[in-house]
């Protein structure tokens, strides 16, 4: 038995794990999502939860709207043979196609049990709302979050690219948008400069950047990204 009561991260790393044997491409905390797989053009969505409510029950059918098919993942309840509450749980589920995954933890390790899938489902989907997501998946270069992590900053496809640009300026010093861009950093590397949203960089002349203090002090916070651009970099 666990001394701890469960978080939902303690959820995550058994169902990544899962999913990436499945062939699936994962991340986590992606515009509101706890874990999107990616395989091709299918996108699927698992929100995880300690217990079924409501508000988790409301982001499943939410997240219908944007991917082809949508899961919650709960630990395995301990009687589930005569509880009333769960085959009405199972059965709202599946009249709302829904999928529901199950986190056995034992002794030997967690166990991943799909306890069923979602049935076929073909709403009007929001195709630009679609579209974010997949975009910020493929605009991700890893997946540095944790799923359902509260409190804390997201590592979204905007900040990994702003500290790509802080590494480089680390790396070089004073550089252009253009030699920025040379190196790797992409075609928002002009307005992430101008814009200056965490105050990472400072304008040294016209046309010309350095890495502000507080930018330096940023790469230590975000050790393994900095080391992935570093050793990118270093490549150049």
């Amino acid at each position: 038995m666990r001394a701890e009561p469960l978080r939902e991260t303690d959820l995550y790393f058994p169902v990544k794990e899962y999913l990436i044997e499945q062939g699936y491409q994962v991340n986590a905390e992606v515009k509101g999502c706890d874990i999107t797989a990616t395989k091709g053009n299918e996108l699927v969505v698992i929100e995880l939860k300690t217990h079924f409510n409501a508000t988790l029950l409301i982001q499943a059918v939410e997240r219908q709207r944007i991917a082809d098919a949508v899961y919650i993942a709960l630990p395995h309840p301990t009687d589930t043979r005569r509880n009333r509450n769960w085959r009405g749980m199972c059965h709202l589920l599946k009249r709302l196609e829904i999928g529901l995954i199950l986190i056995h933890f034992l002794k030997s390790g967690p166990r991943i049990e799909v306890h069923f899938h979602p049935s076929l489902y073909s709403p009007r989907r929001q195709q630009k709302k679609r579209r974010t997501v997949i975009r910020e998946i493929r605009d991700r270069n890893g997946d540095y979050n944790v799923g359902g992590s509260t409190g804390t900053k997201v590592v979204t496809a905007y900040r990994e690219n702003a500290i790509h640009i802080a590494c480089c300026l680390e790396a070089r010093g004073t550089l252009s948008p253009s030699q920025l861009r040379d190196m790797g950093t992409g075609k928002k590397t002009q307005s992430i400069l101008g814009n200056n949203f965490y105050g990472w960089y400072e304008r040294i002349s016209k046309g010309l950047y350095g890495l502000h203090p507080d930018g330096k002090k940023a790469l230590a916070s975000y050790p393994a990204i900095a080391d992935f651009y570093e050793k990118k970099i270093g490549e150049l």
